[in-house]
């Protein structure tokens, strides 16, 4: 494994303030979703009409509490300049991806992309793309500045 350099690369503040929007944006975005889908309307979301489909989304709650808790903290460390910055963003991150993972694939084994529900699939697509895009530049951006998140502190 190489050696770090003694030297840190600090990222610009407009790329910080990025990373830390992002982060904020996901949190937040997924707190809407679940009060959206159990306390207004969930057919504003939902892409298919189906007991299996409400079963699988339901399923999500939990564990996309967890991204959204390390996306906050993520956000807050990067914001108050701690190394833990790094650990709530690849774990965010890396939760993102998995998540955008599991739902493309059930969206893919049952024709949901297909569905005639444009709005809905246009809902779906937005979410799939959005964490896949979105928890690999958390990552990039965590892994690619660990020497600087690391010299934090």
């Amino acid at each position: 494994m190489p050696e770090l350099p003694s030297t840190r690369a600090v990222p610009s503040r407009g790329r910080m303030r990025f990373m830390m929007g992002l982060l904020w944006f996901g949190a937040l975005a997924t707190l809407a979703y679940w009060v959206i889908w159990f306390g207004v309307d969930r057919r504003w979301l939902a892409s298919a009409d189906t007991p299996a489909y409400y079963a699988f989304e339901n399923a999500f709650p939990a564990a996309d509490a967890w991204m959204a808790v390390t996306g906050a903290l993520g956000a807050i460390a990067l914001q108050r300049r701690r190394a833990s910055a790094l650990l709530w963003m690849l774990l965010a991150g890396s939760a993102s991806v998995y998540l955008a993972g599991m739902d493309v694939l059930f969206d893919l084994e049952n024709g949901i992309y297909h569905s005639p529900d444009t709005g809905g699939v246009a809902v779906e697509l937005f979410i799939n793309a959005g964490c896949l895009a979105g928890g690999a530049a958390v990552i990039l951006f965590a892994w690619n500045n660990r020497r600087y998140l690391f010299s934090l502190e």
